[in-house]
């Protein structure tokens, strides 16, 4: 309202026709001429703009009807950078609003009711732009280049025998029920059967958009405290099982050299029949500069060499993003972290219906729901608490 009415006001009413006019960007909104003492300073102000401007330029260029291969690659930007775009011009158009508000509480010939009704609405046009400056400080931190990127997800059985194993399978179905809230496809590449159940290992695939940010922060030691089935006497026993989370690579992020591994066939393992026992179908993959070795034991040699090949490109991707991640953060580690696989970083209590996470001390009492795939609020709640350590870090670099 308040706008409306001062865009009315002639350029004598705002000081003579000499004044400085605000410069309106063509979003509408006068953010480059906004006063510095009504800007947040941690705020990039030219990386905010070079957004809006790649944001139009893709609409432009989609509107034209490029090819399909191009058409897609554009949608996947446009859809990435329009949360980011919305917001900016949101917060444009509040610090406009907030340049009128004030213009008209400091011109000498502005009516008391226009006055009172400027005061009624700054406090709330404030707000508004502090809300809007906290939501983009979170969307303006660097991004990591995999958040987008599918996810291996690897969970192998650690110590407490065959109830680790049990609880291997547990994990695997709780995220396996996660990835189906979510819209994701989960596909078993490999797997080995504990005695009694579950899983010793178990490597499978999650295909979706997004899913290495959602779970990047569940890679570590899980650990179990429940009466096994076999426990006559009604003891807790601890098991614990370990969980990897990799970025799945593409050929173009990691590039392996013929001569640099070796692949080996052998008799395939399993539960029995004619195929299992009498080809030569099981592969097994050995990278020899990093000594890392995958295998794949599936019916088809074929696509057993691709799952296996998918697997060892992301471990070696993993392994470089882990190293650079190292150089950077040598001065300061995050307190969520999500390289360090031998860190224990969640009990499952089942006596208790209690999960805590160590790492933010969060303890909630609500293990069956958890168990059955919602395990939102955890992630959530590690993801806010890495980009708040994000922001306290930039705020030292600022400082």
């Amino acid at each position: 309202m308040i706008s409306t009415l001062v865009g009315e006001m002639s350029r004598s009413d705002r000081g003579g026709v000499n004044s400085p006019q605000p410069q309106l960007n063509r979003t509408g909104a006068c953010f480059a001429a906004v006063p510095t003492e009504y800007t947040l300073a941690t705020l990039p102000v030219e990386k905010m703009r070079e957004l809006e401007r790649r944001f139009s330029e893709i609409e432009a260029r989609m509107a034209e009807g490029p090819a399909a291969d191009v058409y897609v690659k554009l949608a996947s930007e446009y859809s990435e950078l329009q949360p980011v775009v919305t917001k900016i011009r949101l917060y444009e158009k509040a610090q406009g609003e907030l340049v009128d508000v004030n213009t008209l509480l400091t011109a000498k010939d502005t009516d008391r009711e226009m006055r009172d009704l400027a005061d009624m609405e700054k406090p709330d046009i404030e707000a508004r732009i502090d809300t809007l400056e906290q939501e983009m400080q979170i969307l303006l931190l660097p991004k990591d280049a995999a958040d987008e990127k599918s996810a291996i997800l690897e969970i192998r059985a650690g110590t407490g025998g065959s109830e680790a194993a049990l609880f291997a399978g547990d994990l695997f179905r709780m995220y396996e029920r996660y990835a189906a809230g979510k819209g994701w496809k989960v596909e078993v590449l490999s797997a080995s059967d504990g005695d009694a159940g579950g899983y010793k290992e178990i490597i499978a695939t999650v295909t979706g958009r997004g899913v290495f940010s959602k779970l990047k922060f569940e890679s570590g030691v899980h650990r179990v405290q429940r009466v096994p089935d076999t426990e006559t006497q009604g003891r807790i026993h601890t098991s614990a099982a370990t969980v990897a989370v990799l970025p799945e690579a593409e050929d173009i992020d990691i590039e392996i050299r013929n001569e640099d591994i070796r692949i080996d066939t052998m008799r395939s393992s399993g539960a029995g029949g004619q195929h299992v026992n009498t080809t030569d179908s099981a592969v097994r993959i050995t990278h020899m500069p990093s000594g890392i070795v995958v295998t794949s034991s599936e019916k088809s040699q074929h696509q057993n060499r691709a799952k296996a090949m998918q697997v060892l490109r992301s471990r070696l991707y993993d392994m470089e993003r882990q190293k650079a991640d190292s150089e950077r953060s040598a001065s300061r580690k995050s307190q969520v972290g999500s390289g360090d696989r031998s860190e224990r970083i969640r009990t499952y209590n089942f006596p208790q219906g209690r999960v805590t996470d160590h790492r933010i001390n969060l303890t909630l009492y609500k293990i069956d729901r958890m168990m059955m795939g919602e395990i939102d609020e955890v992630v959530d709640a590690l993801l806010a608490d890495y980009q708040a350590d994000q922001l306290a870090q930039l705020g030292e670099v600022k400082g």
